[in-house]
């Protein structure tokens, strides 16, 4: 199993998590555990709120980098880890002990 497998799989092993995707530096799905429509539809409504994000950390303080972008609402949790070449993007329920 390649290291990309394994971390998916830990991953989504922990509670509450519903799904995850990778995407690439220009918003396509590259790996999803959603189907292929609602994983293209988040990707496209994060894109757009990550560089937004990223943007507001360099003009507050331009020698910072945005690290880990977290939004939480009534029934979700995402989580959005911007790297060099991809993007992860973690979804779980919030409300699972």
């Amino acid at each position: 199993m390649s290291d990309v497998e394994e971390t998916l799989k830990r991953i989504n092993a922990h509670k509450g998590v519903l799904g995850i995707l990778i995407c690439n530096n220009d918003g396509v799905v590259i790996r999803s555990t959603y189907e292929t429509n609602h994983a293209t539809k988040m990707s496209a409504h994060s894109a757009p709120l990550l560089t937004k994000a990223v943007h507001m950390v360099r003009d507050l303080d331009p020698q910072n980098d945005l690290l880990f972008l977290r939004l939480k609402s009534k029934k979700h949790e995402i989580m959005v880890a911007p790297e060099k070449d991809f993007t992860l993007i973690v979804v779980q329920n919030p409300n699972v002990e």
